[in-house]
């Protein structure tokens, strides 16, 4: 019987854990409003599904957070890395979308060699610095840009993944940053959907296997895209 009552007492307080926790973190996203950039409209492009409206948009991955979108103190954690201007971003529906990274931060070794590969962009291809690439070698990554589609009977699946090179952190610029590596690639859009994406490699603060901090965090390494 007193085994009986623990386990009960036990399993109530974890649920009573779990729902306050859960309580907790939908307030906190709540409260959480990130800016939304929208892709800018670079007219219409021939492609091989037609004539499509092409749009493009351009974002910048930072080793740490003082470039000025958390703020010009860097906001609550300086020395998180993270993309600017914001992590929340409005795609067009049924058309071409060129996003361009500019990547100042460094890198290593990225735990999976799946993501120093390019996924899902038209061709398969991106472009470094104007070469045109298929994959980089894994122990040169800085981050990636990886966009995953929840399976849902009410939108359409989109996977795009893209390695972004490690700038060398040698050749310094103005701006007290390494130079950056230009990442430019496109893929196609299909119908209205909600999507997520998020750095693939292990940036984060050393916990969870350094996938903690600004990894895990909205607003640093991860963010919502919504297709419209």
């Amino acid at each position: 019987m007193r085994r009986f009552l623990f386990l009960l007492l036990t399993i109530v307080i974890g649920v009573g854990f779990v729902a306050l926790t859960g309580t907790y973190f939908s307030r906190a996203s709540a409260n959480n409003s990130l800016p939304v950039e929208s892709a800018k409209s670079v007219g219409t492009v021939d492609t091989p599904r037609g004539k499509m409206q092409h749009a493009m948009l351009e974002i910048s991955s930072w080793p740490d957070s003082m470039g000025g979108c958390h703020g010009e103190d860097g906001g609550a954690h300086p020395d998180w890395v993270t993309f600017c201007p914001t992590t929340d971003f409005q795609l067009p529906a049924h058309s071409l979308v060129t996003i361009r990274v500019k990547q100042y931060d460094g890198g290593e070794l990225i735990t999976n060699a799946y993501f120093a590969k390019v996924h899902g962009t038209v061709d398969g291809t991106a472009k470094l610095n104007g070469a045109t690439i298929n994959r980089i070698s894994p122990d040169t990554v800085g981050h990636t840009f990886t966009i995953h589609g929840i399976s849902s009977p009410t939108q359409e699946d989109l996977f795009v993944s893209v390695p972004l090179m490690a700038a060398d952190e040698e050749k310094m610029g103005a701006n007290g940053y390494p130079l950056p590596n230009i990442v430019e690639f496109s893929f196609y859009t299909a119908g209205p959907g909600v999507y997520f994406w998020n750095c693939e490699f292990p940036c984060g603060d050393g916990t969870y296997a350094r996938f903690g901090g600004p990894m895990s965090a909205q607003g640093y390494m991860a963010g919502e895209i919504t297709v419209i």
